[in-house]
């Protein structure tokens, strides 16, 4: 057989093997045979020295041409598969990706913390709507109609007498209406004032209310539900205080301090450089409160009390910012999955 036929055979050989090809490895694994330094279209450019002048330009244009059109012919071939596998987004080579579970945010796993705790204590948990009427929010829970925090400095009002709740505390007023004592309830949820945003505070929060209302309840016994609560969520060796205070619904009130986990009590900008951090309001349920659900306020007595949630989870876990909780943040978030 002569060179130029060997060529015409080469060619229809590679084609057809080209064509054959199930991946872009096979089509390299041809590329070599036959155009690689030891491939079959070089033995051939190789063999012209034996040939006369007419026949080396005959067969060396004809090796050359061949050569080109095996060329072009596997690389479209490798650029179609590439292009099939974009298309399947598919490649059943590299390994699999795993799906990212999600989970529950950390402010609503401190709720459900903070529930549990009082679960245990025998209290239910009861909710009411974000949106709420000036009656609740502030009217059936003793606020006068001149107290400041009916100004909107510090309510955000959506219409007429309809604004964004300022505090979970009006649940309770719509509990007392509805239910005779004994009582015990919780009111976890979402609450809202118009505040500058800065490292402790933020327009939106979550509270925990709770309320208890029945015959001879005292102070003794708000302080030793809240005692619990604080040493069963922050550990035994919590250092608390309460201090006394004013709220409009209840009488007398106080607040509880706790000391500063961030900065061990030495002073830091989440506790004002105080070593204390507030962390909750509480009370003997003022007696107007009560006759205002028309109980019987001689006969039954009650206390209250209003958690804010981000202010311990801040505690707790040592978070020092609290608008971490809103900026959903993935890197943050992703720590409490």
């Amino acid at each position: 057989m002569s060179l130029l036929d060997e060529v015409t055979r080469i060619k229809q050989e590679a084609l057809e093997q080209i064509g054959k090809a199930d991946s872009a490895e096979r089509l390299a694994e041809i590329q070599v045979k036959y155009l690689g330094r030891k491939g079959a279209i070089t033995a051939v450019l190789k063999g012209l020295k034996d040939l006369s002048l007419d026949e080396k330009k005959t067969v060396g244009a004809a090796a050359n041409k061949t050569k080109a059109a095996l060329e072009q012919q596997i690389k479209d071939a490798i650029e179609a598969f590439s292009a099939a596998g974009e298309k399947t987004g598919f490649d059943p080579t590299l390994p699999g990706t795993r799906s990212r579970v999600g989970a529950i945010h950390i402010v609503n796993q401190v709720i459900d913390d903070i529930c549990q705790i009082f679960h245990g204590m025998g209290f239910t948990i009861a909710r009411g709507p974000d949106v709420e009427t000036d009656y609740y929010n502030f009217e059936a829970l003793n606020f006068a109609p001149d107290h400041p925090a009916r100004d909107m400095q510090d309510t955000m009002f959506v219409e007429g007498d309809r604004l964004l709740r300022t505090h979970t505390t009006p649940v309770q007023a719509r509990t007392l209406e509805k239910q005779q004592p004994p009582i015990k309830i919780i009111t976890p949820g979402l609450c809202f004032r118009n505040e500058a945003i800065s490292s402790r505070a933020h327009v939106a929060f979550h509270q925990v209310d709770g309320f208890l209302v029945d015959e001879g309840v005292t102070m003794a016994d708000l302080k030793g539900a809240l005692v619990a609560f604080c040493k069963a969520f922050f550990g035994e060796k919590l250092k608390l205080k309460f201090r006394p205070s004013f709220f409009p619904f209840t009488e007398p009130s106080a607040e509880v301090d706790i000391s500063c986990f961030l900065c061990n009590g030495k002073g830091c900008q989440v506790c004002k450089q105080s070593g204390w951090l507030e962390i909750l309001g509480c009370g003997m349920i003022h007696p107007n409160v009560l006759e205002k659900a028309e109980i019987d306020s001689e006969k039954y007595t009650g206390y209250a009390f209003g958690i804010g949630v981000e202010r311990p989870a801040m505690l707790k876990y040592r978070i020092n910012d609290i608008r971490l909780f809103f900026n959903n943040d993935i890197r943050f978030l992703r720590q409490f999955g």
